[in-house]
């Protein structure tokens, strides 16, 4: 049993090194210092760049995993994404933005404000990680596909004060993928949604301003989450002739717990990478 047991640590640790070692990685701290409205007890941001081995596309897509904006769900939501995209030859950049919410502002603002720098932060990297200024994407789950509707919606709002020159870049994405986002509705504006989303309103957070961009938008018809909220954006992406795409997989609950590795919903991630074919970005 021991024997079987060592073997099998002796496979994960190779199977671990086989894909750190084909994707070069390198992290980076989002703030040149202490990040603005820092509060004791967060966490600091940082974004990680990861590189495929086999690059296909100039497009980087930066991926932010959820948790209530209380953690960062990095190894179940980040994780796969991470490795699926890079096996297809798409940077990706993991942003690990600040947890938990800020007490004295409101529960996404230190999140908003990290990706609002980052977004800035690949943008003037670009030519330096041999990515396009112009096919930058934001992926997110959950509170992070909330924050990824802030960082698309909102990019001509500023989130904070320019602290240096880096601020002079612009901080839009060029597409969107919100992944069973949060958040979204005014019944559920900091939880699941009370009437199920039906006939709430947005919640003010979102501007939809004129750098709003192409999204590709997937929920389950399950979430407490309501996928209604999913609906809506796709509705109002259509009144703005934006184009957009949406997923919504029946009985999927939050994050697909309920679904098995078979069931369709899982191949959500195929669907993403056939939509950003359609939108020639890779």
């Amino acid at each position: 049993m021991k024997k079987i047991l060592t073997l099998s640590l002796m496979f994960c640790a190779l199977t671990l090194c086989m894909v750190l070692s084909a994707s070069a990685m390198e992290k980076f701290n989002v703030w040149p210092d202490t990040p603005p409205k820092y509060e004791e007890g967060q966490a600091i941001p940082v974004l990680e760049w990861w590189a495929p081995e086999n690059k296909q596309s100039d497009a980087c897509l930066i991926v932010a995993p959820g948790g209530a904006y209380m953690g960062v769900a990095y190894d179940y939501e980040g994780v796969p994404v991470r490795d699926y995209f890079l096996e297809k030859g798409v940077t990706v950049v993991m942003l690990r933005y600040r947890v938990p919410r800020p007490k004295n502002l409101p529960k996404h603002q230190s999140a908003w404000m990290d990706a609002q720098r980052a977004v800035r932060f690949v943008r003037a990297h670009a030519q330096e990680w041999g990515i396009n200024p112009e096919k930058i994407g934001f992926m997110g789950f959950s509170a992070g596909g909330h924050l990824t509707l802030m960082t698309a919606t909102t990019s001509q709002t500023s989130a904070y004060e320019p602290v240096d020159e880096l601020d002079k870049v612009p901080c839009h994405v060029n597409f969107a993928i919100p992944v069973y986002p949060a958040y979204v509705l005014q019944d559920g504006a900091d939880g699941t949604n009370a009437g199920r989303g039906n006939d709430a309103d947005f919640v003010p957070d979102f501007a939809f301003d004129e750098k709003t961009p192409p999204m590709c938008l997937f929920h389950g018809d399950g979430d407490g989450y309501s996928s209604m909220g999913s609906v809506k954006v796709y509705h109002k992406l259509r009144t703005m002739n934006i184009p957009a795409e949406i997923h919504v997989y029946a009985l999927a609950n939050h994050a697909f717990r309920n679904c098995k590795p078979d069931d369709p919903m899982m191949f959500w991630k195929d669907r993403a990478y056939a939509w950003m074919k359609v939108m020639n970005l890779l």
